[in-house]
């Protein structure tokens, strides 16, 4: 059977073990913070009906998900949400090694979700230096139960983490789900000391912003390509393509010379564009007769606009129809237009501020604000 010495062992094959956190990922039990039923890699998986199987998920490098739909009930065919998960091991050591975190810190966890996370820190740092905040009062409660089991009494509070908690100041502050914009608050938290949360909007959510604090502001960069759970209590609506698509035969049709696998497939030309297309998402769907063709879908957030640019090997015509109040591939090509007159920068040359409350994004020094 599987056990912490497994993944252990995984993840220093991936050499994604950091200093100072091999003892914790070996001392802490994965298997008391999930429930007897899990999903990975969209298998369903119980405990009951196959013990064995479940360990071996559980021991995985891989994010396991334990809630969906916010652990309501849903009819039958209904869009299925996830909303909170045990993350990628390796994927919660990269978050710890870009926090830098000192054995004397106090830490503010943002998104206790199973207690896996916060189990570690106190492993690493004593309970009593360790707080987290979880929005769900059901989920709060389950990981308080989960760390006593492993032997952690880390302080779990109940309410929303963009707000903090009492008992300020911290020396760090990590977030496990993603955030559009840094609240200023989080800075009162953490007057000194470092932020890292996954930040960015709906066109593009895979960053890590990783900011040090001091005299009431932050300033930092962008690092590695996570996937996180949005907000709850700022996250966009989602559902099935169909449920943002209407008046399909009411587009406006028109073509462009500018390929959208160009764009769909760089990261570096989608973080920027995300800066000047607020509420708006992207979805490629790939034809599945080998044709090589595809459809770059780009949806709005409220459900009213829509485009689809449609990509055909060895063309350098594509055709377009867009439909809503929003013209959403022009605002995409116009994004793509000001990211090439800049040089085609990467992300590594943009930075984030936080400043007098305020949110800014600037390319390569603080003082070149770009949104």
């Amino acid at each position: 059977m599987s056990s912490p010495a497994h993944l252990v062992e995984a993840l220093a094959n991936k050499r994604a073990i950091p200093p100072g956190w091999r003892e914790a990922v070996a001392s802490v039990p994965r298997e008391l913070f999930l429930p007897d039923i899990v999903e990975v890699e969209d298998q369903v998986i119980s405990r009951e009906s196959d013990l064995e199987e479940w360990l071996e998920a559980v021991y995985r490098d891989v994010p396991v998900i334990t809630q969906v739909n916010d652990g309501q009930e849903a009819a039958e065919g209904a869009y299925r949400r996830p909303t909170s998960s045990s993350s990628m091991p390796s994927v919660m050591l990269e978050m710890l090694d870009l926090l830098d975190v000192d054995d004397h810190h106090r830490v503010l966890e943002l998104g206790a979700g199973t207690g896996y996370n916060a189990a570690w820190l106190a492993h690493r740092l004593g309970s009593h230096r360790v707080t987290s905040i979880e929005v769900d009062a059901t989920l709060a409660e389950q990981a308080r139960k989960n760390l006593a089991a492993a032997g952690y009494s880390p302080r779990i509070e109940c309410g929303d983490g963009d707000a903090g908690v009492a008992g300020a100041p911290f020396d760090r502050l990590i977030a496990t789900y993603t955030v559009p914009a840094i609240p200023a608050r989080w800075i009162e938290q953490v007057p000194t000391g470092r932020i890292v949360a996954p930040w960015g909007g709906s066109f593009f959510s895979h960053s890590y912003a990783v900011l040090d604090t001091a005299n009431g502001q932050a300033h930092g960069r962008f690092h590695g390509y996570p996937a996180f759970m949005a907000s709850r209590t700022r996250r966009p609506h989602r559902g099935y393509l169909r449920d943002f698509l209407h008046h399909l035969d009411q587009g406006t049709a028109s073509h462009t010379a500018l390929s959208p696998l160009e764009i769909a497939h760089d990261s570096d030309a989608l973080f920027f564009i995300a800066l000047d297309v607020p509420a708006a998402w992207h979805l490629l769907a790939q034809a599945q007769d080998g044709s090589g063709e595809a459809t770059w879908w780009l949806l709005a957030d409220d459900r009213k606009s829509w485009a689809a640019v449609e990509y055909v090997p060895h063309q350098t015509r594509y055709e377009v129809d867009q439909y809503g109040p929003r013209r959403l591939w022009d605002e995409v090509q116009a994004a793509h237009h000001r990211w090439a007159e800049r040089g085609r920068p990467g992300r590594d040359r943009a930075g984030l501020s936080v400043v007098a409350g305020q949110q800014r994004l600037w390319l390569d020094d603080p003082g070149n604000i770009i949104a």
